[in-house]
């Protein structure tokens, strides 16, 4: 943008116009150029300060939903722990009553 104003300074200045009018039109022209600079800034901040608004609200949600599922995943792990030790008492005790029930048997025909 800086190269499109200097461009534009150096053609009025060559062109065939009074000094006074020239710098008139070229003050005109950089006050054109400064009000346009400063509304692109203006927009720009603006649209940053959305996107960074955008960007706290979604990681707020991305962090709660992450939250949700790993208590879910808990839940089921706890539940999955609980129903493996359920099984693996009922399988240890079904195992001592047929080792007691063998070493019995095993005792009966020793003596």
């Amino acid at each position: 943008m800086s190269d499109a104003v200097v461009g534009v300074a150096i053609g009025f200045l060559y062109a065939p116009r009074p000094g006074l009018e020239t710098r008139e039109m070229i003050k005109e022209r950089a006050e054109k150029a400064k009000e346009k600079a400063v509304e692109v800034a203006e927009k720009a901040k603006e649209t940053v300060a959305e996107v960074a608004e955008k960007a706290k609200e979604t990681a707020v949600e991305v962090a709660g939903k992450a939250k949700e599922t790993a208590a879910e995943v808990a839940g089921k792990v706890k539940g999955t722990a609980a129903e493996v030790t359920e099984k693996a008492k009922e399988t240890a005790a079904e195992a001592k009553k047929r080792a007691q029930a063998r070493f019995g048997e095993t005792k009966e025909e020793k003596a």
